[in-house]
């Protein structure tokens, strides 16, 4: 019994000593940039946080946070933020740490269910916590910790069972930002499939008559009814120019500054083409084929396909940036598991990809900063950067064996 008592005790130490950790580690960088924005030319606080802070503004004073240009998120945030106004300007960011921190538990939960025991599921939710780069996004103040954490918490009651919870905050999750609606199909397939790995097996019209099962339709129903309820109730407050922002202009977006999207050069040239907008909405269309391929060859493992869902949609994206990283690296601590990656073989892949970073990173710093124009360069590097990710996730794809992670199981 002692044997026992102290190995628990062992176990909510480590948890708590890596949890505890990311959150300092966090509100030290917190604090630092305080300090880098009041003494350096340099910012370390993002220009978002500034809008995010000026909409929450508005907000305090009855009026719109459209009136503050380039917000493009829906006006929940700005009345999250509103303490930024009457309490202290970094709000925010402690909110978002917050949000970080929190997602690592979520992560650590899900693994702990899925059998791991609880020094592997510290390990690979430390994947998570410990990573630079979502520490660095979230406390120069970007919201991408708030979708983390909703998406992590559907999957969570998802993997609990908990219908009715988890579509609520799926559906609020597609209210937050449009993305999460990529994994609409493999839940749906995943519900009807009750998550068994022989749902696999199905044929197609068994899988499709299974869309419309009780549950399916009940997840649905809720989670529709979250999305309808605040979509209507800002509808109602703020007019077109909330579904416009929103919504609307990320369908029809058509962003010509470089970024890591292969489609960024033909979006410069054709800005003022009459065929600008047409081809913007028909460069959704590999996402489209590739996304509804990998939700019916994946559903079953609900975490591993969400995680492929996110990577194509971001790979693919018209507009492609590094915080956009984030929306699968936040599911990369459920998949690692298992993968039947060696450590050179995981090390080379890493760096394969931080290569192609670097790689567009070099002509963009010319462009950005020198006034060179390296636009062909930044087209091909970013070509190259999509070549990259494409093989980073078909072997990914080719190494995942859900066996694998027996090795982590609890051992009783």
């Amino acid at each position: 019994m002692a044997h026992t008592a102290d190995r628990v005790l062992y176990r909510l130490l480590n948890f708590w000593v890596l949890h505890s950790l990311a959150f300092v580690i966090r509100l030290f960088l917190v604090g630092y940039g305080v300090y880098q924005d009041k003494t350096m030319v340099v910012k370390y606080t993002d220009i978002d946080y500034h809008v995010f802070t000026d909409a929450s503004r508005f907000v305090t004073q009855g009026e719109s946070p459209y009136n503050r240009s380039t917000y493009r998120y829906t006006p929940l945030l700005a009345w999250m933020l509103v303490p930024n106004i009457y309490m202290t300007p970094h709000f925010g960011k402690l909110l978002f740490v917050t949000c970080d921190v929190l997602s690592g538990v979520l992560l650590y939960r899900i693994l702990s269910l899925q059998g791991l025991s609880s020094d592997a599921a510290c390990c690979f939710s430390a994947v998570w916590l410990l990573n630079p780069l979502p520490i660095g996004v979230s406390t120069r103040g970007n919201a991408e910790a708030l979708l983390s954490l909703l998406v992590l918490s559907t999957l969570l009651f998802l993997e609990l069972k908990r219908l009715c919870m988890a579509a609520f905050l799926y559906g609020l999750s597609v209210h937050m930002k449009i993305y999460p609606v990529t994994y609409a199909l493999p839940i749906a397939l995943y519900i009807s499939s009750r998550g068994k790995l022989e749902g696999q097996g199905r044929s197609v019209f068994r899988i499709f008559r299974g869309l419309f099962s009780k549950d399916v339709v009940l997840f649905a129903a809720v989670a529709g009814a979250a999305f309808f309820v605040f979509t209507s109730a800002f509808y109602y407050m703020y007019g077109w120019d909330f579904l416009h922002e929103t919504y609307l202009y990320h369908l029809t977006r058509r962003d010509i500054r470089h970024n890591f999207s292969p489609y960024f050069y033909m979006m410069y040239l054709r800005v003022e083409s009459e065929w600008s907008l047409v081809l913007g909405l028909v460069s959704f269309l590999p996402q489209l084929i590739l996304l509804v391929l990998t939700s019916l060859a994946f559903h079953a493992d609900l975490p591993f396909c969400c995680f492929l869902n996110t990577a194509i949609f971001v790979s693919f994206n018209k507009v492609c940036t590094s915080q956009y990283f984030l929306w699968y690296l936040c599911l990369l601590p459920l998949v690692l598991p298992s993968l039947r990656l060696s450590i050179k073989q995981g090390v080379g892949l890493l760096l394969l990809w931080f290569a192609g970073q670097g790689l567009w990173l070099m002509p963009a710093y010319y462009l950005e900063f020198e006034g060179r124009n390296t636009f062909v360069l930044i087209w091909l590097a970013g070509l190259l950067f999509l070549f990259i990710n494409s093989i980073v996730m078909v072997q990914i794809i080719s190494h995942y064996k859900p066996e694998t992670v027996q090795q982590w199981k609890k051992i009783e």
